[in-house]
């Protein structure tokens, strides 16, 4: 019989005290383990040959084994413990594993979105260089002015030295930065040893205006006042403009801001007035605002416009604006003053300012509307100084219609060497007629000074080859982009998907009973033919009106969608991933969607369609602008219904049209840059 032992049997290790090699102690029973009772343990069925000793030691060693199994039990339950609350580790650890990978991937993500934009930023690295010189030089510009009203220069050298910072280039035009942290003093001392030998022919405007975008914007005025600027500038002119500080201003658009301690006085009700002066750069643009001190509620109020003594207010800056210009020496080579609120500045130029340093500046006026007008009691220009008597007549500012009035931007139009009206589709003739209010007399006395000029838009901003807003970018070479932008836009606003699907857009102000009657017809005619309607009201309107809503309601239908938010980003999303944008007019002034349309290929087609509305004067009359004419060629002269019928049918004739579109440049710094260029050398010249 073979003798097990601990080593050989692992469980017998349990019991030492009973097992030995081959012997016996003497008081202490051994049991004997014979091969049978392994076989009987897995290999065997032969029965277990065990020599067992008194019966006090098997109770003994029964109640060892019983404790023996309850440890075991205890041990195993631990290790079921163990056993679970590792899979719960395991889980948890699982689930941090999942959670690292979405957050690498988001990560991934915006590396790649940042790469996109250095890459967006680097084709853009030129002209923003470009733009921040041109800062740099409005900057220094300012710092001249706050010399003048400190009294360390005088008007004439003040002069001087404008001109050689207007003119500069090469190595004048880098110094120019590292003297702008210097003190006055310091600044006048480098001024005055920089070479005065770089000229050019560049001309020098100041704007006195009522608004400019982004520090105060109520209608078309502050876009044009900013894209124009910003156009002239980068052709080598020097541009400034003149703000009111009203209390409303987004001053956290202007770079630089600073009141400069010296105050100068304005005529104004019979007294001299002080006045505080605050300077910035908006957009690369120096820009000016004057805050009266004894008349600061002025322009203290929550709006821009609209208060019974709009009159006095506009009045009193307009001629706070021109004792500036005095005070501080300049001497723009044009005077550029907007609508009614500054065409004061004309006869005050002329009857108070023209002999005071100014000989050598010509006005010229823009009117943005036609219901830029004003009508007051003549006694009221004494308050800015001037002769209610020599004015009050009819080839000055005695209104047409009610000769007891004067009218205010009648002697703007009368007293300023050119006069550019703002209209995008209008020739001279039918200009001359829509001004209205009894101004046509005028205009056609001042008919040769008179000039049309389209609105713009800023191409930096708006350009489907680099727009941020967009999903995916585009270009006439590669239209792909545009595809993706108009699924993403149907997903985005739950349309069906698919480019097949004819989309058109809208963006309106507001509509008429009668214009939202054809409206109705329009769309429901439409619906049927599966077409996609998107309409997003403009930042004028401020709710939905009811016939809208109600017209929404009328619908029913999954193809027409009403947006009474306006949103920036989606109006980009709108105008790029539309086939077709309605339009209300061509002229859009505020936010000139068709002039856009054109540049993100999709077709500007008039809702209230009329064939005789552009097709006379858009061939005949030389003097309406090159936009009316191409739009009378192309889109101007097609109904929507047509237009959805070669979209459909003559595919490659309609892509042959919006490649076409795409490729005319309609922004500031095309024809309305040249129109007004053109105004101001001539004026130079006078």
């Amino acid at each position: 019989m073979e003798v097990l032992t601990p080593s050989s049997v692992p469980w017998l290790a349990f019991f030492p005290k009973f097992c030995s090699k081959n012997k016996k102690s003497e008081g202490t029973h051994v049991l004997h383990c014979s091969r049978d009772f392994g076989e009987r343990n897995g290999l065997s069925g032969a029965p277990i040959s065990m020599e067992l000793g008194s019966q006090a030691d098997a109770d003994n060693r029964q109640n060892q084994l019983k404790a023996i199994s309850s440890e075991k039990e205890e041990k195993l339950k631990d290790i079921g413990q163990l056993f679970k609350e590792a899979q719960q580790n395991i889980l948890y650890l699982n689930k941090q594993r999942l959670q690292a990978m979405e957050e690498l991937k988001m990560v991934s993500n915006e590396r790649n979105s940042l790469l996109d934009r250095l890459e967006e930023l680097e084709v853009k690295k030129e002209p923003n260089i470009r733009r921040d010189n041109i800062s740099i030089r409005s900057d220094v510009l300012l710092r001249i002015d706050s010399l003048v009203l400190t009294g360390m220069v005088g008007s004439k050298e003040a002069s001087e030295l404008r001109r050689l910072v207007m003119h500069s280039r090469g190595s004048l035009a880098d110094d120019l930065y590292d003297i702008l942290s210097m003190n006055d003093a310091e600044l006048l001392a480098e001024l005055r040893h920089f070479s005065r030998k770089s000229k050019t022919n560049g001309l020098h405007i100041i704007h006195i205006c009522t608004e400019m975008l982004p520090v105060v914007s109520v209608g078309s005025l502050a876009s044009y006042i900013t894209g124009l600027s910003c156009s002239l500038q980068r052709q080598g002119n020097i541009v400034e403009v003149i703000l009111p500080k009203y209390t409303c201003l987004r001053l956290d658009e202007v770079q630089g801001l600073r009141e400069i301690e010296s105050e100068f006085y304005s005529y104004f009700n019979g007294q001299l007035h002080g006045n505080r002066i605050w300077t910035g750069v908006v957009c690369g643009i120096g820009v000016t605002f004057i805050q009266p001190v004894y008349y600061s509620s002025l322009f203290s109020q929550e709006k821009v416009y609209g208060y019974p003594n709009d009159f006095e207010r506009f009045a009193y800056f307009s001629r706070a604006s021109l004792d500036y210009l005095i005070k501080s020496g300049k001497q723009p080579d044009v005077l550029h003053i907007h609508n009614w609120q500054t065409s004061i500045v004309g006869p005050l130029f002329w009857d108070v300012h023209v002999n005071q340093g100014l000989a050598g500046t010509r006005l010229l006026l823009t009117c943005q509307s036609s219901d830029s007008h004003c009508l007051e009691q003549p006694e009221k220009l004494a308050l800015c100084g001037l002769d209610p008597s020599t004015l009050h007549r009819a080839d000055r500012l005695q209104d047409n219609n009610m000769a007891h009035l004067v009218n205010i931007l009648k002697g703007g139009i009368v007293y300023s060497n050119k006069v550019i009206v703002m209209s995008s589709n209008q020739p001279k003739g039918q200009v001359i007629n829509a001004l209205g209010y009894g101004m046509e007399p005028t205009l056609a006395v001042h008919k040769q000074k008179l000039v049309i000029a389209p609105f713009g838009f800023e191409k930096s901003t708006w350009d489907p080859s680099r727009d941020s807003f967009l999903p995916q970018s585009y270009s006439v070479d590669n239209m792909q982009g545009k595809s993706v932008c108009k699924t993403t836009l149907q997903q985005h606003l739950d349309l069906s998907q698919g480019t097949s699907e004819i989309l058109v857009g809208c963006i309106y102000s507001d509509f008429s009973d009668f214009d939202l009657d054809k409206l109705k017809t329009l769309v429901w005619m439409a619906s049927r033919r599966k077409i996609q309607f998107i309409f997003m009201r403009s930042g004028q309107t401020p709710v939905l009106s009811g016939a809208l809503q109600l017209f929404d309601v009328e619908m029913r239908n999954e193809n027409v969608k009403f947006i009474d938010e306006y949103d920036e980003r989606l109006l980009h999303l709108i105008i790029s991933g539309s086939d077709i944008m309605l339009c209300q007019s061509y002229d859009d002034p505020l936010l000139q969607v068709p002039l856009k349309a054109l540049r993100y290929g999709s077709a500007p087609i008039l809702i209230y369609f009329s064939d005789s509305r552009l097709r006379h004067f858009g061939e005949h009359d030389n003097e309406s602008t090159n936009f009316a004419k191409y739009i009378n060629n192309t889109f101007g002269n097609i109904p929507l219904g047509q237009a959805m019928d070669e979209i459909k049918n003559n595919p490659s004739q309609w892509n042959r049209r919006i490649t076409d579109a795409m490729m005319k440049d309609f922004s500031w710094d095309a024809e309305c840059s040249d129109v007004h260029i053109s105004a101001y050398e001539s004026l130079k010249r006078l």
